[in-house]
């Protein structure tokens, strides 16, 4: 073991602890009312290390955003669903991004800001292209299988799977509040996951497989 080895891992450890603390902060007050300040307070470090890390706010914020989309890109590489029979595979997929959205709300809060500000600075992340290229491949992969075997339709592609099961998803956290006082319905209630994860792996799977042939 080299003597650079311990000062290596100790500067990624204090890297991944204000990606978590800044994830915290973004997702609360968004991006013009984060003060770097207030990460440092929260962090074993200071505003000026942080800034060597990161460079800047915004690179900080930008590295935010990155970390939080590949962490659910990696989630659904570490599925494997290209094991998987295409229909099992596909609704493990929206099974998984149901759990993953439950438990990163900070990222749905983070997309919803992006948003409201047109995706002003997601748009400056051209490497999360490839990484969501990426996961659509995954699905592509899975089409294709389910299709060459007759399980899954051929009028549907990656995206619309993609919105599909991102919609709903995004909606549970998203909405909470609002659908919550309009229907008196915690939608996050851990009684109720279970239904609304198999939900959601039910109307994917009945969508996407192909009808039975005449007989």
């Amino acid at each position: 073991m080299t003597e650079t080895t311990p000062r290596r891992r100790d500067a990624e450890r204090t890297r991944a602890e204000l990606l978590t603390v800044a994830t915290e902060v973004f997702a609360t007050s968004g991006y013009a009312g984060t003060r770097v300040d207030d990460i440092a307070a929260r962090t074993r470090t200071t505003k000026r290390m942080i800034y060597y890390y990161f460079g800047s706010k915004e690179q900080l914020y930008l590295a935010v955003l990155e970390n939080a989309y590949r962490g659910i890109r990696a989630a659904e590489r570490d599925l494997h669903p290209g094991d998987l029979p295409p229909l099992e595979a596909v609704r493990r997929l929206a099974e998984l991004t149901y759990d993953h959205h439950l438990g990163h709300s900070d990222f749905i809060r983070l997309v919803s800001i992006e948003n409201i500000h047109h995706g002003e600075y997601i748009s400056r992340l051209g490497s999360l292209r490839e990484v969501n290229r990426d996961a659509l491949g995954i699905l592509d992969g899975v089409l294709a299988r389910g299709r060459a075997e007759g399980t899954i339709r051929d009028d549907v592609d990656a995206l619309d799977v993609h919105l599909v099961i991102s919609s709903y998803c995004f909606f549970q956290v998203a909405n909470r509040h609002t659908f919550g006082h309009l229907f008196d319905r915690d939608l996050l209630d851990p009684a109720l996951r279970d239904h609304h994860r198999r939900i959601i792996g039910d109307v994917v799977a009945a969508w996407l497989s192909a009808p039975a042939a005449d007989g």
